[in-house]
């Protein structure tokens, strides 16, 4: 997001114009994390991936780093990287818990992860251990309006 940022500014200083595509999609029933990750509550489990939003600032992905499963995440904290044409970010994890699988499908088709980041392009599966932590994440509406906002920003 950093470079996007930088290169928003160095667009705007050269008064050169840049479009701005309309808002992504989100899916009604996920929750979201202001790190533009989402999450798919089955249960005590979560699926994690990185939004549409998120994909679509970092362009062509051409490698996922993916944890071990069995590694503890906590909320908030970096589990793995995306790498894309454009940038390198940091995904982290909007839960607490421990890694049950890894989306090994990426390591050979990180592309997955623009194509269909709520479905094929999915990172990881955790075992919650903190179901509260779900109440300070962002619903639907309320991440479509941080985008938004952030958007406007730049």
């Amino acid at each position: 997001m950093a470079s996007r940022l930088w290169a928003s500014r160095a667009a705007s200083y050269l008064r050169i114009s840049t479009f701005n595509r309309g808002f992504a999609s989100v899916v009604k029933e996920f929750k979201y994390a202001d790190s533009h990750e989402w999450v798919k509550v089955e249960g005590n489990s979560a699926v994690v991936g990185i939004t549409d939003h998120a994909q679509d600032h970092l362009g062509d992905v051409v490698y996922v780093e993916l944890p071990e499963v069995g590694a503890p995440v906590t909320q908030g904290g970096s589990f793995g990287a995306v790498e894309s044409v454009k940038a390198t970010s940091d995904i982290n994890s909007p839960v607490s818990g421990t890694v049950v699988e890894v989306n090994e499908e990426l390591s050979s088709s990180p592309g997955l992860v623009n194509a269909s980041p709520y479905e094929t392009g999915w990172i990881i599966k955790v075992e919650i251990s903190n179901a509260e932590e779900l109440k300070s994440l962002m619903d639907s509406e309320q991440y479509s309006k941080f985008c938004e906002e952030e958007d406007a920003k730049h």
